[in-house]
């Protein structure tokens, strides 16, 4: 909920899954959040700027988050040629 200003005033704002769009649901002890840090051209971390991804543990639970994980990176220009779609 928002008030008159714009800013946030909930107490408890839940997360959504970076690979299915699920909410993270406050008993989810199986989910993880991995930051990912941005670098410069000579390999060292840009302070404060990073890529934040949120794995809901039914991805963790199917052993797809590696995959997911490469995926999200892939889409995002962090990977190159590392995940293709394949059924």
């Amino acid at each position: 909920m928002e008030n008159d200003k714009g800013q946030l005033v909930e107490l408890y704002v839940p997360r959504k899954c970076s690979a299915t769009n699920r909410i993270i649901k406050a008993k989810d002890h199986s989910s993880v959040q991995i930051n990912v840090a941005n670098v410069d051209a000579e390999g060292k971390a840009i302070p404060n700027s990073n890529v934040t991804y949120a794995l809901c543990g039914y991805i963790r639970g199917r052993g797809e988050a590696d995959d997911s994980l490469n995926r999200l990176a892939q889409n995002d220009g962090l990977l190159k040629n590392v995940w293709s779609y394949s059924r």
